[in-house]
């Protein structure tokens, strides 16, 4: 593969960005004053997911790696088990298990780490202070910080992705339209009329959409021009 071969969509911390490679080896670069981006001894890794000062590796037995910021635990994954989907957000990390249970560690001040009752769980996605997760008959369950309305997503329904924001979750339906909850400071929840969309990023204060042909819409924060994706065309969603 070309790109240095790597495997699987990159993906990125606050000030750093971790790739995986075809073979199952890590690799990263930017600021690293934690360790965040000490992943060259990873291998047999599947799955990564980057957070503000630390990186999780999910492995093809199950287990998951950490490096990173240790202070608030969100690093303590040395027991996890029978993983199969990660998220990071900025102070927490979460698992999804292959029994479709979750588990959390790291800051839980808001209850963002709340999600030991969750059950029949396909996905899983963290912001800053909140973390979602996608059950198999469509429906969203959100805990964690609620002063933005991040967490305002329990009527949606038929839906088959989310991805959070820092303060903003977004959902894509069945139907290949998008929903989204929380802080539209600069309209980064203003995707009501996007249409045919087939996967959806979000970023801290912005949210991408991917049209089925290829087109890549994007609303939200552009000072440093973030989204400028008007002549982005035939993009592929990292899961095809």
């Amino acid at each position: 593969m070309a790109a240095g071969n790597v495997h699987a969509a990159p993906n990125t911390g606050r000030s750093h960005s971790v790739g995986l490679r075809a073979d199952g080896t890590a690799m990263a670069t930017g600021w690293n004053a934690d360790g965040q981006c000490d992943v060259s001894s990873w291998a047999g890794v599947t799955l990564i997911a980057a957070g503000w000062r630390r990186t999780l590796g999910l492995t093809r037995d199950g287990t998951v790696l950490a490096t990173g910021r240790l202070r608030e635990g969100a690093c303590d994954v040395a027991e996890w088990r029978e993983v199969v989907g990660l998220a990071a957000g900025d102070w927490h990390s979460v698992a999804l298990r292959v029994d479709g249970t979750v588990v959390a560690v790291g800051n839980d001040r808001r209850g963002q780490c709340a999600v030991g009752g969750w059950r029949d769980i396909t996905a899983i996605t963290a912001g800053y202070l909140h973390t979602v997760g996608l059950t198999s008959d469509g429906r969203v369950c959100a805990v964690g910080d609620r002063s933005a309305g991040a967490c305002d997503v329990n009527a949606w329904q038929d839906v088959v992705a989310v991805a959070a924001g820092s303060y903003h979750t977004v959902g894509v339906t069945a139907a290949g339209r998008v929903v989204a909850a929380g802080s539209n400071d600069f309209g980064q929840c203003d995707v009501a009329g996007w249409r045919e969309v087939v996967a959806v990023a979000a970023g801290s204060t912005h949210t991408l959409g991917l049209r089925a042909d290829g087109i890549v819409l994007a609303a939200g924060n552009n000072q440093h021009g973030q989204c400028d994706t008007t002549a982005w065309q035939t993009i592929r969603s990292p899961d095809r």
